[in-house]
């Protein structure tokens, strides 16, 4: 009998703890939810909050920081001199952002002489960003 007694307590025992593990994973699933919901309206909320502010460059200019420009001044070739849509789309985005690639040093080694370039932008005012 005792026998019994001890094997109905680890059944007990055991549907207890089924019962607490069911509910800290039921638990755990309801954290992670509401968690995935806060980042998507994060998400949400981002992107509409870039895409009520207007693209234009004077809105911009209070957030560029011109401390980090290398000096490079000449303007860019205009994109509509080259037929291929992916070196006319590089030379756009250069034209529209020349204060970010200004900042930024171009890794094909193109500061050396005979380019002599000054940042990433140098390589966009000439024909070596086609290159």
């Amino acid at each position: 009998m005792l026998y019994f007694n001890v094997i109905l307590k680890k059944r007990k025992d055991m549907a207890k703890k089924r019962k607490a593990d069911e509910k800290n994973n039921k638990n755990t699933k309801n954290i992670v939810i509401v968690i995935s919901v806060l980042i998507v309206v994060l998400f949400v909320g981002v992107g509409l909050q870039l895409k009520s502010t207007s693209k234009e460059t004077s809105d911009l200019a209070p957030l560029i920081d011109n401390s980090l420009r290398r000096g490079e001044m000449r303007p860019t070739l205009p994109p509509s001199m080259f037929s291929d849509p992916l070196i006319a789309e590089a030379y756009q985005l250069a034209k529209d952002i020349p204060h970010v690639l200004d900042s930024l040093i171009c890794y094909c080694l193109c500061d050396r002489p005979p380019f002599n370039h000054k940042s990433l932008l140098s390589c966009y005012v000439d024909e070596h960003g086609a290159g």
